[in-house]
C-alpha cells in the first residue's frame, strides 16, 4: 500500500457495527487506543472488514481542533 498519507496507523478491528447507511468501525492501535470510523456500508463490504482482522486508519487532515468545557 502505497500512499501520500503520512498518518497511517495500523490496528485489529475490534467492532463492525452495519447501520443503515453508514457502517461504524472500532480499531484498536497502539497502546491500547481505540480509534472509530464512519464510512459507508458499501465501502466496508468492499474491505471485507471483520472482527479481529487487521487495518489501518489513515488520517487526512489539514486542521486538528482542540477544545475544552
Amino acid at each position: 500500500m502505497k500512499l501520500s498519507a503520512r498518518n497511517v496507523i495500523p490496528g485489529t478491528v475490534l467492532a463492525v457495527i452495519k447501520g443503515a447507511t453508514t457502517t461504524h468501525v472500532r480499531l484498536e492501535v497502539a497502546g491500547g487506543q481505540v480509534i472509530t470510523s464512519s464510512i459507508t456500508n458499501e465501502a466496508a463490504e468492499e474491505l471485507g472488514l471483520k472482527e479481529g482482522g487487521k487495518a489501518y486508519a489513515v488520517v487526512k487532515a489539514s486542521d486538528v481542533i482542540i477544545a475544552v468545557d
